[in-house]
């Protein structure tokens, strides 16, 4: 039994486990195919022209929609991008890639949230007056 114990010891200590060999580059990320980066190159050039076309062919009429669809396809880009070139996932790096994502967009947030509350208010409490007819 204590011959057993220490077989089994030995070879979870070297990286030998029930199937053989670890490798040392399985840690969950995919690896890089020439069809993966042309999907990412493709639905990156589609990510890109369709709000280009939205905006030079004024498909929309209202600025303020159009801004938010061009953002909602900026965010499906990120995501590409992220998912085909960097190759992240949620298991790659044993989920440490996503939890420095989901870090780095909280404080990318703040900040830009931030700077819009403080430049909002810094105009509206400190532009000077642009009618001529309210000066002393």
């Amino acid at each position: 039994m204590s011959a057993e114990l220490n077989t089994l010891h030995g070879a979870q200590a070297h990286g030998h486990g029930a199937h053989g060999h670890a490798h040392e580059d399985d840690h969950g990320a995919g690896h890089a195919s020439f069809s993966g980066y042309m999907k990412g190159f493709i639905l990156s050039v589609i990510l890109t022209a369709i709000p280009f076309w939205l905006v030079m062919g004024g498909v929309i009429e209202d600025a303020q929609t159009t801004a938010v669809v061009i953002m909602a396809f900026a965010a499906v880009q990120i995501v590409v991008h992220m998912v085909y070139f960097l190759h992240m996932n949620l298991s790659s790096e044993g989920g440490w890639n996503m939890l420095s994502l989901t870090f780095t967009v909280i404080i990318v947030a703040i900040t830009l949230a931030g700077s819009m509350w403080v430049m909002y208010h810094l105009n509206t409490n400190m532009m000077p007056v642009h009618d001529m007819s309210q000066l002393p």
